[in-house]
């Protein structure tokens, strides 16, 4: 089983446009609604792939009933933190013409001090009965890193993996707190390590990798978009390359890589297979209308044609 976490759960809303401009009416060609969130995209793919999810989190009012009924027709299994205040609502305008993605945001409720104790007591749970858990995404107004501190070290004494997937200020703290894999991308490694890199540089970036590894973090996935990805673990350092699809959504796809690797955790498989698999499950993510979503037959083609190179 992977455990999944929530923090900033959302009802995402995708429009479908032909043309997109400020200051003017638009209609919508396509509305299309869904349970969102960086880890519920985890979920979804982790368990598109075969995998048995428990997801956790916080969700509240009229809006976390639509998430969790939602998640219950998906077949993903959940016990979630209940808020005071709605679960946010998350819009992603596709431009059809433009070919453009524009997102807005919302920060989500206020979880208290009584609902962070409570997801780490879910969180404590279910740890036991899972190979691996994954913490993805943003939090709610009224956390602070220290949330995502307290659920690394119950994993860690549960003796199980964690992986962190966050952004800014939340990652750069957490590092110290050393969870198992982290998957930063350009911008946020350079944030990382306190210095530009020469974006392509392999060995930049590797060094840079190698200045993480020095801090604790066992794994090191460096998110390069359609140029593929970069790993540096303990049982080496590789690259991989994906062969060339036809992208019609990429929101997401590093939220499905992150299902990839946690399904190829939870099979038991090195880390060198792991890469292969969530590669091929991020692109075939990317082949698709819908957030966090792929075809089995898409991920199984272009997983046979997934390079993976050991660098070192």
């Amino acid at each position: 089983m992977i455990l999944t976490v929530t923090a900033n759960a959302a009802v995402d809303t995708r429009y479908v446009v032909d043309g997109f401009g400020v200051n003017e009416v638009n209609r919508v060609k396509i509305c299309e609604r869904s349970a969102g969130g960086k880890g519920l995209n985890v979920s979804r793919a982790a368990h598109i792939a075969g995998e048995e999810i428990l997801a956790t989190g916080f969700l509240g009012g009229h809006s976390g009933e639509f998430v969790q009924e939602h998640l219950h027709r998906e077949g993903i299994r959940e016990d979630f933190v209940w808020c005071s205040g709605e679960t946010r609502s998350c819009i992603n305008i596709w431009d059809e013409v433009n070919k453009t993605q524009t997102e807005f945001l919302e920060p989500g409720f206020e979880a208290t001090e009584t609902n962070q104790d409570a997801l780490v007591r879910t969180f404590r749970e279910h740890i036991s009965d899972a190979a691996v858990a994954t913490i993805s995404g943003s939090m709610p107004s009224g956390c602070d890193s220290s949330l995502y501190k307290r659920l690394i070290d119950a994993g860690r004494a549960a003796g199980k993996k964690v992986i962190l997937d966050t952004s800014g200020s939340t990652l750069k703290e957490c590092i110290a707190y050393r969870p198992f894999m982290i998957k930063p991308n350009i911008d946020e490694i350079q944030m990382l390590v306190g210095r530009t890199l020469t974006e392509g540089n392999r060995d930049e970036l590797l060094e840079a990798a190698g200045e993480l590894h020095g801090k604790g973090i066992p794994t090191v996935v460096i998110s390069l978009g359609s140029a593929g990805s970069l790993m540096s673990c303990e049982e080496g350092v590789y690259e991989a390359h994906v062969p060339k699809i036809n992208a019609v959504n990429t929101v997401g796809c590093g939220d499905s890589m992150i299902g990839g690797f946690a399904a190829g955790i939870a099979r038991g498989l090195d880390m060198k297979d792991c890469l292969r698999l969530a590669s091929a499950i991020s692109a075939a993510s990317a082949m698709t209308d819908r957030t966090g979503f792929f075809r089995m037959e898409d991920m199984t083609a272009i997983r046979d044609r997934v390079e993976i190179i050991r660098v070192r």
